[in-house]
């Protein structure tokens, strides 16, 4: 029964999403109609204690990312910057290949270690831009932008800086180059795959005639009549972000240490701030910054007259994506607590082979969560140990481990519950209806690609 409560709340909350509802109004009904289910009298304890705590973490953590992203992409719209560089792109390559370029843009800019969620909001205005010139329906582009920022850059590549690929680095002993081989194998499986997958899509979209689309929401309004930059000063901005985010990430920690005293005249007391948990955030928030600057210094006579209203948007379009993501921060957490989860976890530690064994469990907790490093993180705090002895028994090396480990957690995550497809399609004015089909496409890819790994290394031995 307890089994069946968990998994009643996760469905009916994938129900709600796919169906258009809020998830911010649905993932505590569900969440709390489990714990109702389970304990009547912890119910308000766990809104108040976990799901609110979770969520409040979540926001004080990532809202200033989220808005940050979303003003950077809103001046890279209204500057014209992403019309030039979707101009240059087709004069380069042509129209056909509108899908290949932006796949490959998310790509460069999630493996030069920007957040994913900031990739959405920087890459959805020429996008849209380019897939409305080329005519490629818009419902095609969630599964375009999540192949290039929610795939193999996220976990396969190696050396890939997403969280994704450095959480199994504390529990195996390894480095985010673990297994570059296998990696890089799983990463061109899912890129040829699932970009192959998309032009189909778009092939059968041209032979049916249809085109981008009308009556489309948070479509980009970048002014008419204005005059083009230069695509490499178009393009600079998006450089410029992967660039200072990579130099931060190295330059704050010699700056602070690992923690800092905050001593201010008004405080009772000094503040310890951890710095090493906020390197990440602080990194990215400089290099939007930076990019935000660059736009404006170059553009600032194109960018004036819609500033304030855009950046009015740009603020309430990342609240909502802040507060969806957030809410399904605290879904993930109280499901997390159920007796049913429990159950569920102990019941995959009976798999006897560690990779098949790591790879479906992580795999299951990341979509029951709805959340790839919170059920990496679960799984492996769990059973790390576990998997480590049976390999050790196998023979197996830990830095297979890990990239088994870090391309499962990527696999079901991105159910519909889950916090970046909904922010992803909230950025790009679409619902689960119109385009969840090209992201479910690639979590399957994406879930596969991480047992062809397995089978990879059992028949080669390759690492």
């Amino acid at each position: 029964m307890s089994i069946l409560i968990a998994l009643f709340a996760l469905g009916g909350l994938m129900l709600m999403a796919y169906r258009g509802y809020s998830v911010i109004i649905f993932a505590p009904v569900f969440a709390l109609l489990a714990v109702l289910m389970t304990d009547p009298a912890a119910v308000a304890p766990a809104f108040s204690g976990l799901f609110m705590d979770k969520m409040v973490g979540f926001i004080k953590n990532y809202f200033p990312v989220f808005l940050l992203g979303a003003i950077f992409g809103k001046v890279i719209e209204l500057s014209g910057f992403s019309r030039a560089i979707v101009a240059a792109v087709i004069n380069l390559v042509g129209r056909e290949r509108a899908i290949l370029v932006i796949v490959l843009v998310c790509a460069l800019l999630t493996y030069g270690g920007v957040s994913l969620f900031v990739v959405v909001f920087a890459v959805y205005p020429f996008a849209a831009e380019m897939f409305r010139q080329s005519d490629i329906p818009k419902r095609l582009m969630p599964g375009t932008i999540a192949l290039g920022a929610f795939t193999f850059t996220m976990d396969a590549m190696p050396g890939t800086p997403q969280i994704q690929n450095i959480i199994p680095t504390a529990f195996f002993g390894t480095t985010g180059w673990a297994a570059p081989w296998l990696g890089l194998i799983g990463a061109v499986f899912i890129f040829v795959v699932g970009l192959s997958y998309l032009e189909w899509r778009r092939r059968q979209a041209r032979a049916a005639g249809e085109g981008y689309g009308t009556n489309l929401k948070n479509e980009p309004a970048t002014p008419e009549g204005i005059g083009l930059v230069h695509p490499v000063i178009a393009i600079a901005p998006l450089v410029l972000v992967g660039v200072v985010n990579f130099v931060m990430t190295h330059m704050i920690p010699k700056w602070y240490g690992s923690s800092f005293t905050l001593e201010l005249v008004g405080l009772a007391q000094p503040i310890e701030v951890q710095i090493t948990a906020l390197v990440g955030i602080w990194s990215v928030l400089i290099a939007l910054l930076a990019g935000i600057l660059f736009v404006l210094v170059f553009a600032w006579k194109t960018v004036v007259a819609e500033f304030s209203e855009g950046t009015k948007q740009a603020a309430g379009g990342a609240m909502l994506a802040t507060m969806n993501t957030a809410s399904e921060y605290g879904f993930g957490a109280i499901i997390a607590a159920l007796p049913g989860f429990l159950l569920i976890k102990q019941g995959l530690a009976a798999i006897p082979n560690p990779l098949i064994n790591e790879a479906v469990t992580i795999n299951l907790l990341a979509g029951i969560t709805g959340s790839a490093s919170g059920g990496l993180s679960i799984a492996l705090g769990a059973l790390a140990d576990q998997f480590i002895a049976t390999a050790n028994a196998a023979g197996i090396p830990m830095e297979v481990l890990h990239r088994v480990a870090s391309m499962a957690s990527g696999g079901m995550d991105t159910l519909p519950h889950n916090g970046a497809v909904i922010t992803l399609l909230a950025v790009t004015g679409l619902t689960h209806r119109q385009a969840y089909g090209g992201i479910f496409a690639m979590t399957c890819i994406k879930t596969f690609a991480a047992f062809m790994v397995i089978g990879v290394y059992y028949l080669t031995g390759i690492v």
